[in-house]
């Protein structure tokens, strides 16, 4: 089948938590155009709502309002459904406010761990209670902090970001060090808000601003992991060409085509320009033949979320491709490292998750089989770009969990390619 045309991914779902949340922290009427409106971000526009901040309806196409003047004590638990970014980063917020506030999830969320980010609120004076270990429902006391200097054990943009929230929340300064570069949206936000943040010796520091955060508007860019799934299947295509136009390229976030380019596939970048401290392109995808490589543990933190679909193109390359040091994966909404092995495997592909790293060796033969997503829309996703192959008979579990990050996946798809997809 041949790619043709142009398409559009959703608004960056990192980016639009974070905005709602510096919204709801400043004082007065913010404006947020391009808002992904998948559930997770609907998540946090509801915990934010509880908390006192006047949102309105988050609809595609929509510019999204947030008016909000202080936080408030919430009447009831605040419910992160399935999303741990909502949770982690709300943990900062709600570091620095002077009440008690329980946070809670659906079941995924609930297994998933949190104390990567609560220790170290913990060390700034937050008071966090656990009902069942290392896992929500959790509350949080806020109240009085103090200075922190962190060094992350692991490169983690959630860990870093509820840190800085915390001090913007408390007003009191905060280093964040971490063994890797991690996605950098909350430090690019928070210099395009003027706030006062800067590297010092290897380390993230910021000094709370005297005065509150200013109202803004924000025009938020395409997200680079769904953008991520429409030049795979324009790199698996059998013809034509592609373009996905107001892409973000943020360096922290495109060591997907840097790998991909390693494998023997060129994504052109081309229109570059900058959106409220962001760098944005149009890229243009084309069909390519796929070599096997080795993914670094230090590449990881920029491609972890397009782990799924990398696996998928490796499937498709000649020779093995190595994934080192992805146990993260473990624990995403899904076990997603085994899941990726067995998913391969379902459907004839040689691959093995082999302690923390992932072994994909590629076929030329036409997969077919059932793939069980376990309601991970990345897995759900990835598995669907690889059933656009001729001769595929690839069915998924289900097809809802792409609600998360990218509701109009399967159209664009669709409609960019012809393929088909069965349930």
């Amino acid at each position: 089948m041949k790619v043709r045309g142009a398409v559009r991914p959703p608004g960056d779902k990192s980016i639009s938590h974070r905005a709602l949340m510096l919204a709801a922290l400043a004082h007065g009427r913010s404006e947020l155009a391009g808002l992904l409106t998948g559930e997770d971000v609907k998540s946090t526009a509801r915990v934010l709502r509880q908390l006192g901040a006047v949102i309105s309806p988050i609809r595609d196409g929509g510019t999204v309002t947030v008016r909000a003047s202080r936080i408030t004590h919430p009447a009831s638990r605040l419910h992160c459904g399935n999303s741990g970014t909502t949770a982690r980063l709300m943990l900062g917020v709600l570091a620095g406010q002077r009440f008690p506030a329980t946070l809670t999830g659906d079941a995924s969320l609930r297994r998933r761990p949190m104390r990567r980010v609560t220790e170290p609120l913990r060390a700034m004076g937050a008071d966090i209670e656990e009902e069942r270990g290392d896992a929500l429902p959790l509350t949080i006391r806020g109240g009085r902090l103090h200075p922190l200097a962190y060094t992350s054990p692991v490169a983690s943009a959630q860990v870093k970001s509820a840190l800085l929230l915390a001090g913007l929340s408390g007003g009191v300064a905060v280093s964040v060090r971490e063994p890797y570069l991690s996605r950098d949206h909350t430090e690019r936000l928070f210099l395009h808000l003027g706030l006062a943040l800067r590297l010092e010796h290897g380390a993230i520091s910021f000094h709370p601003p005297a005065p509150t955060v200013p109202p803004f508007r924000l025009s938020i860019p395409g997200d680079a992991s769904s953008a991520a799934f429409l030049v795979a299947a324009a790199v698996l295509a059998e013809g034509g060409e592609l373009a996905i136009e107001n892409a973000g390229v943020n360096p922290t976030r495109t060591g997907f085509l840097v790998v991909l380019e390693r494998m023997g596939a060129r994504v052109e970048r081309v229109n570059l320009r900058d959106e409220g401290g962001e760098p944005v392109a149009d890229l243009i995808a084309r069909p390519a033949a796929l070599q096997g490589t080795v993914v670094t543990a230090a590449e990881v933190p920029t491609l972890v979320d397009e782990v799924p679909i990398l696996a998928v193109l490796a499937s498709r390359a000649e020779g093995e491709t190595v994934f080192r040091e992805v146990g993260e994966l473990r624990v995403k909404e899904s076990n997603r490292l085994e899941l990726i092995a067995a998913n391969l495997r379902a459907v004839g592909v040689a691959a093995e998750a082999q302690g923390n790293d992932l072994h994909v060796r590629g076929t030329t033969r036409p997969p077919g089989g059932r793939v069980e997503t376990a309601r991970d829309h990345r897995l759900a996703m990835a598995f669907a770009v690889l059933a656009t192959l001729p001769g595929a008979d690839v069915r998924l579990s289900e097809r809802a969990s792409v609600a998360i990050s990218y509701p109009g996946f399967f159209r664009d798809l669709e409609r960019m390619n012809g393929a088909r997809h069965r349930d």
